[in-house]
Order: C-alpha cells, then sequence, then structure tokens
C-alpha cells in the first residue's frame, strides 16, 4: 500500500531512539523526511546519518521544556525541506514512582516535558500546517489505566490524551487530524530500564497480561504512527490507538 508519503516533511520529538526514531525510520522509508529532535546532540546527529543524512533527515537539539523549542523545530523543516506536514510528538517517560513519593520538582520538572512541551509542541504545529495536515502524541496505557509505580505517567498521560481530542475538534474544520498513541510494552531503553527495577516473578506476570505473550518491537509501533500520519489514514481523528499485543483492558 502506498501510505503518500512521498516528499511530505513531518517533526519527529524524541526521534533519535526508540519509539520516535522507530517512526522517523518509517515516515523516511515511505518517502517522507524528517526533521528529528532530542536532547543530546551526539544522538540526534547518528540518527540523522542512519536515517541517511541531510536529504532525508534534518537533525536538532531541543529539549521540549525550553518555550523555544516548539518554534525552533518548526522553523527548521521550513527552512530547511520547505513545507510542513505534521509532527509525532513524543517525550521521554517521567520517573518511576508513586503519586505519594513523587517530589513536587518531580512532579513540575514532568508536566513541563510531558505535558505543556507536548501541547506546546502540538499547538506550534498545527499553527503552520494546511488541510490533510496530522500530529500525533504518543501517550502511553496509562492514558486509559493506570501502571503500577507509574504514579506521574499515571497522573500526566490521561490530562494529555484529553487535551489531544480537544484538539481534533478544534482543527477539525481546516481539515487537520490529531490523535494520541497508547505504546503497551514495547522494547525499548525506557521498558529495560523499567524491567531492570522489577525480579523475574513481576517480569512474568507482566508478560502474562500481554495477550500476544511478547513485547512489541519499536518498528511494529512506527508502522502504526506512520500510517496514522499518512493521508491513508485521513478520517482518523480525536481517536486513542492502543499499541499493545491487546494489554489493555478497557474498550
Amino acid at each position: 500500500m502506498d501510505l503518500g508519503l512521498a516528499d511530505r516533511v513531518y517533526v519527529v520529538t524524541g526521534g533519535s531512539k526508540g519509539l520516535g526514531y522507530a517512526t522517523a525510520a518509517a515516515l523516511v522509508e515511505e518517502g517522507a523526511r524528517v526533521v528529528v529532535s532530542s536532547r543530546d546532540e551526539g544522538h540526534v546527529t547518528a540518527a540523522v546519518a542512519r536515517l541517511g543524512g541531510s536529504g532525508r533527515a534534518i537533525g536538532v537539539e531541543a529539549d521540549l521544556a525550553d518555550p523555544g523549542a516548539a518554534g525552533l523545530l518548526v522553523e527548521t523543516a521550513l527552512s530547511g525541506f520547505g513545507r510542513l506536514d505534521g509532527a509525532l510528538v513524543s517525550v521521554g517517560g517521567p520517573p518511576v514512582g508513586s503519586v505519594a513519593s513523587a517530589s513536587d520538582e518531580q512532579w513540575r520538572a514532568a508536566f513541563e516535558s510531558v505535558f505543556l512541551g507536548a501541547v506546546r509542541v502540538a499547538r506550534t504545529v498545527l499553527g503552520s500546517l494546511d488541510e490533510g495536515g496530522a500530529v500525533g502524541l504518543v501517550l502511553s496505557t496509562s492514558a486509559r489505566s493506570p501502571i503500577p509505580g507509574l504514579g506521574i505517567s499515571n497522573g500526566l498521560r490521561p490530562g494529555l490524551a484529553m487535551a489531544a481530542k480537544d484538539l481534533a475538534d478544534e482543527v477539525g474544520p481546516r481539515g487537520i487530524r490529531v490523535f494520541g498513541l497508547m505504546p503497551g510494552r514495547v522494547m525499548t531503553d525506557r521498558t529495560k530500564e523499567l524491567d531492570a527495577t522489577a525480579d523475574e516473578g513481576t517480569r512474568a506476570r507482566l508478560l502474562s497480561t500481554i495477550p500476544l505473550r511478547r513485547y512489541g518491537a519499536p518498528e511494529e509501533f512506527g508502522r502504526v504512527a506512520a500510517f496514522l500520519l499518512s493521508p491513508t489514514a485521513g478520517y482518523v481523528t480525536g481517536s486513542l490507538i492502543p499499541v499493545d499485543g491487546g494489554a489493555l483492558r478497557t474498550p
């Protein structure tokens, strides 16, 4: 299937590794060009090289908690590739811990990056899109059901999911789409970090809650995200799509 992505341009935050990189790679494979960002300059440079170099990708060192990051990403896409068709907004997960154990400082830092930073990028990108554009926000299954030990994520992701639906209502009349993606246990560095804090029995129980009985591969997530950003998914908006092997128990 031709997804209609040839020569389209997308911003992918958190695009140097994990789910962001997998999405950037899927977009480039389908003929799109990408602006990838990360807080680590070395990771961004390496990602651009893997994605095919400057003809296919531009790298930007940026922290979404920085109010200037959103504008920088949009300007880089427009100046570097001459257009912008959408974005995948992915940010790193907040620290592990319960709601009660997290400090005010941890809550504030997570809000600035996970919530406000994501909303700011989405809002800024949407302001530069024409009809046919699309923005996807990477959430978590914690947007629907709490995950033990991830109290801050459990607190922030549902709000971000509702912000995505509100944005979809606002920009829909312009022919622009907004959706959320809810990854489950996908084998990224973040998942490996979380697994390292659990014993073997806990990991086995986690695996048993996934009907497919395995973790997902980042590439599986990336292909779903690329499809949803593409014109082929032109009637999908305001939706929260799980990519979790069936683990989420809510409809």
